[in-house]
């Protein structure tokens, strides 16, 4: 179901040049995204759900992933064109995210997954530290955006553990994934504590990388953001938890207490152990970006928006429909992705509207060139030059 990704450690770039203050390309601003799934743009064909059609919701057809014209630079990275660094306004964005990615580069499953290392195989098989010092040596990057983290405590595994206890728990037996052993190991003290270790690494190789790459430390801005909330707590869900109409219908087969304990408890302890990262990486130069609360009232299965067919609206491009759709991608299985469109990594991850929210927050981030911290929010319904409309608090 569900990918589960493995680790694999790399080495580090030696190469140093001489550091500018004002970055050593020329030109015009580079903003670049680094990281996993939740910044490279994964699900971000789709804007909101339909199990009737799924032409109702294609936004960017079957090329949404093609990052280098005709096909993808690396295969399942998902890189969308919807995906948040491109924030315009004369500048420029670079997407080196790769759906999947954890800290360290993984180059030995079916798909290459470049970690946030100098890890180098080749062609199109470089760790995205290495792939960002290439490109800021000959470029005016300005600000570095990533996230990390999530897949380094398994989220994948976690998600397919609590679908799979729903599916197969009766109502008046339920088996909850929040005290499953598979899931709880992520959570002990010693494994965030090794994950946090993991993720200050990451930041101080994107320093290590423009460093050799020329750049005081002073020229640029790493904007670190954490992770929304996808599914709301047991009173926010639109259909109930008896029977299977929640994962069949709605795609987001959580129980109650699962989904309570998901928003409680793993996003909190996610979320504040990448913010905690940066203190231990000591880096100076950064900012964050907090998502937690971006999609409320926009999440899967919850309640106020819903289906095309639930709402009668009549596809992605009609009036009304950023308002009562989903943001976040349904969770896909086996027998629910089949021969349809769907790529089942893309469960469960912010879709083209989603995208396109987070894109409007790090451009209002990017503040012009002089980069700020912030929550982003939703402040009202209806499109803003094509964006959902959002405030950084």
């Amino acid at each position: 179901m569900l990918i589960v990704l493995g680790l694999l450690v790399s080495g580090l770039a030696v190469t140093t040049a001489p550091a500018q203050a004002d970055g050593p390309g020329a030109g015009s601003p580079w903003v670049v995204s680094i990281g996993d799934s939740y910044i490279s743009g994964e699900a971000g064909r789709w804007a909101g759900s339909s199990n009737s059609s799924a032409s109702r919701a294609d936004a960017l057809g079957s090329t949404a992933y093609f990052d280098n014209g005709s096909s993808e630079t690396i295969e399942r990275c998902h890189r969308s064109k919807s995906a948040e660094i491109y924030i315009g306004g004369g500048v420029n964005g670079l997407n080196l995210a790769c759906s999947g990615a954890e800290t360290a580069t993984d180059a030995g499953g079916d798909y290459f997954k470049p970690g946030i290392d100098f890890y180098n195989g080749g062609t199109n098989r470089q760790g995205q530290a290495l792939m960002l010092q290439t490109f800021a040596a000959t470029h005016n990057v300005k600000m570095v955006t990533i996230s990390i983290g999530g897949n380094d405590f398994n989220f994948a595994s976690i998600v397919q553990s609590c679908v799979v206890d729903f599916l197969y728990s009766p109502s008046w037996w339920k088996d909850y994934c929040k005290d499953d052993s598979s899931v709880t190991a992520n959570f002990t003290s010693a494994n965030v504590s090794a994950v946090k270790t993991r993720i200050s690494n990451a930041f101080k190789n994107v320093r290590t990388a423009m460093r050799n790459a020329g750049y005081a430390d002073n020229a640029w801005t790493l904007l670190v953001q954490n992770y929304p909330s996808p599914v709301p707590t047991s009173s926010g869900f639109r259909y109930s938890q008896s029977g299977y109409t929640r994962q069949s219908t709605g795609g987001c087969g959580f129980w109650n207490a699962d989904a309570d304990w998901a928003n409680s408890s793993a996003l909190p302890t996610i979320n504040n152990t990448v913010v905690g990262a940066i203190s231990l990486s000591g880096l100076t130069n950064t900012r964050t970006l907090n998502l937690a609360s971006a999609f409320n009232g926009r999440r899967l299965c919850e309640s106020g928006v819903g289906l095309y067919e639930e709402v009668g609206i009549s596809n992605w491009q009609s009036a009304g429909a950023v308002d009562r759709t989903e943001w976040v991608n349904q969770i896909r299985t086996v027998t629910t992705a089949g021969s349809s469109p769907y790529y089942i990594q893309e469960s469960l991850h912010p879709n083209y509207w989603g995208q396109l929210a987070t894109r409007s927050c790090v451009r209002q981030a990017y503040n012009g060139g002089s980069p700020r911290s912030g929550t982003c929010v939703r402040t009202a319904n209806g499109l803003l030059n094509g964006e959902p409309r959002m405030t950084l608090q």
